[in-house]
């Protein structure tokens, strides 16, 4: 037998020195196709066999998700797949890595086994191998892993590319793929047909949304003035294809404020009404006609678990140019006809509100209907602040709160929403460690020791998400807090603003939880909460900071070192702490909102 290859050679050389005769090229070949399913963890773990995994949004490598695995004891987090081949045939295994010790490879290939990985990667790091099947290898199966003891890693986007299995092999990707009608909500999509496809699916900023069998669909329940990416990938029995090209489609403006008549961009601002502070007294009718909202600071309770509010105006001992009863109410309803909201705000520093009876919560609807009626108002705040809202230990799921605090504040609030009706504003101001922190943590109950009041504010938002007007959570006052790219960021710079606010509108996992996502809200329910000056409390951002911050978010240019996960021109606008600093500091913070939105 070795005697006959140099004639075999010999002879294979003629052949191909004859006219017309050439050699088998790739193209002669069943095309090649991603036989990964799930390659981009894009469907959680689907088509994955795994140990301590799960996937997050951030970091990601493209799309948006990951997997996420932690190596400990004797187990070093693997994660595999088996795919269908063809016996004798060629196969390119990458993926992309983010850790120490990362490994991908392939087993049962019938040939050589092969691996590869790396040591170090900080960032996300290409990992690439090939392979050769054996003659009667029909399965091989890809995985990733890390190593004893060394934490946590990240893999993203792997693919084994090659010849499709004997069942067929999944079709080539979509072209032509293009944006049609579009609406404040929704985008309509088309894209040549692809052989050999039974269905499509689409995808939106990298997240599988919808499944057709045709060759168009539309994508709805999108965020009015919006930027969104979408792609699509063409699936038959065999699998799914790589995914197309993509394209970018902006939902239009719609309408500006809906029932509750906000401007498509708010100045939201703090109006001490019931104290005075080295800031000076203001009255209501001097707040500058570019002031859209206007929280009266502040409604507090007669004891911490009465429900009881009052809301009792700044005395003249404190205050020597306080205007009269008289006077306040002929200013809100000046401002109100000048197209401005001015609402009571419920707590503050000073004024903690724990509903914890029913009886407390009536209380309070009724406390607080005599305040709006009293001064005819357009609205509420609630400013819950201190140890207000804290999460029973097992109160481990958001969408379904056990905490009677939380449940009555719930209740309260939906109430009161329908005594009076859609033109009712209703807007929240908790603090980071309210909202964003439950990234991180979500009560006692799920991770043990930290603050119960981590994530306490997400049950009551997601309640009340389709009530809610604005949100606009005190981006100060507060230490590092983790955004989406599980880096902290601290107060004072633009990063800080652009990564609260990407996580408010992007969505994030409870507790790092991937089945416990809480979900995105509307851009024009957020305004950035900021203070006004150095004056008014930590995490001062200078007007040039901001200036980035609403560029970044709005126009993704002018951003930092934090990668946002959208564009969201609709962005409501700026609250912050408070009117009275404002003024105290010659108007910088009005005068810098107005420059940048006219």
């Amino acid at each position: 037998m070795v005697r006959l290859r140099p004639v075999l050679t010999f002879l294979t050389a003629l052949l191909l020195a004859l006219p017309g005769i050439t050699a088998l090229s790739s193209a002669a070949r069943a095309a090649d196709a991603d036989l990964v399913v799930n390659g981009g963890f894009e469907s959680g773990l689907s088509g994955w066999s795994c140990t301590a995994a799960t996937t997050v949004n951030s970091p990601v490598h493209s799309g948006g998700s990951a997997l996420q695995a932690t190596p400990a004891g004797s187990d070093y987090a693997q994660c595999a797949q088996t795919v269908t081949v063809q016996p004798g045939a060629q196969y390119t295994l990458t993926g992309y890595a983010r850790g120490s010790y990362v490994y991908l490879g392939a087993s049962g290939t019938g040939t050589t086994d092969v691996s590869t990985w790396t040591q170090s990667a900080p960032d996300w790091q290409k990992l690439t191998t090939t392979f050769t099947t054996g003659a009667s290898t029909t399965r091989v199966t890809v995985y990733t892993h890390g190593w004893y003891g060394t934490g946590a890693y990240y893999a993203d986007d792997v693919s084994l590319v090659g010849p499709g299995g004997a069942t067929g092999q999944p079709p080539a990707a979509p072209t032509g793929l293009k944006a049609g009608t579009i609406t404040s909500s929704s985008v309509a999509l088309s894209w040549t047909a692809v052989t050999g496809a039974t269905g499509y699916a689409l995808y939106r900023d990298g997240t599988k949304v919808q499944t057709v069998t045709g060759t168009s669909a539309t994508v709805t329940g999108l965020s009015a003035a919006t930027a969104y990416s979408f792609q699509v990938t063409a699936v038959n029995a065999a699998g799914e294809s790589a995914k197309s090209a993509a394209v970018t489609a902006t939902t239009t403006t719609g309408s500006s404020g809906g029932s509750t008549g906000l401007p498509t961009h708010a100045l939201v601002g703090y109006l001490h009404a019931s104290f005075a502070n080295g800031s000076g007294y203001t009255r209501l009718a001097d707040v500058p006609d570019s002031w859209d909202v206007i929280d009266l600071s502040f409604g507090e309770p007669t004891s911490t678990t009465s429900g009881d509010i009052r809301f009792n105006r700044c005395p003249v001992t404190e205050c020597p140019n306080v205007e009269s009863d008289a006077d306040f109410k002929a200013a809100v309803k000046a401002k109100q006809a000048a197209g401005k909201k001015v609402l009571i705000s419920i707590g503050g520093a000073n004024g903690q509100v724990q509903l914890t009876t029913t009886a407390a919560r009536d209380t309070f609807v009724s406390s607080v209907s005599n305040i709006i009626d009293t001064y005819g108002l357009d609205g509420l705040d609630i400013d819950f602040e201190g140890h207000s809202l804290s999460l029973d230990a097992s109160d481990t799921d958001f969408r379904n709160p056990t905490t009677p605090v939380i449940v009555n504040l719930i209740s309260a609030l939906k109430t009161l929403k329908a005594k009076y009706g859609s033109k009712f504003v209703l807007s929240m101001a908790p603090e980071t460690f309210f909202v964003q922190m439950g990234y991180q943590y979500y009560g006692t109950g799920k991770w043990g020791g930290q603050d119960p009041r981590c994530g306490a504010y997400l049950p009551v938002i997601h309640a009340l998400r389709d009530d809610l007007t604005l949100l606009h959570v005190q981006d100060y006052n507060s230490g590092p807090i983790m955004g989406l790219d599980n880096q902290y960021h601290s107060m004072g710079g633009a990063d800080f603003h652009i990564a609260m606010t990407d996580m408010l509108l992007t969505g994030f996992p409870v507790a790092g939880d991937a089945n416990n996502v809480f979900p995105p809200l509307r851009p024009d329910q957020i305004a950035i909460g900021m203070p006004a000056s150095v004056n008014a409390g930590n995490g001062y951002v200078a007007p040039a900071e901001v200036t980035k911050a609403l560029d970044c978010l709005t126009k993704k240019a002018n951003c930092g070192s934090y990668a946002t996960h959208g564009t969201w021109p609709a962005l409501r606008g700026l609250m912050t702490w408070s009117v009275n600093w404002d003024r105290y500091s010659n108007w910088e913070f009005q005068k810098n909102f107005d420059a940048y939105f006219g």
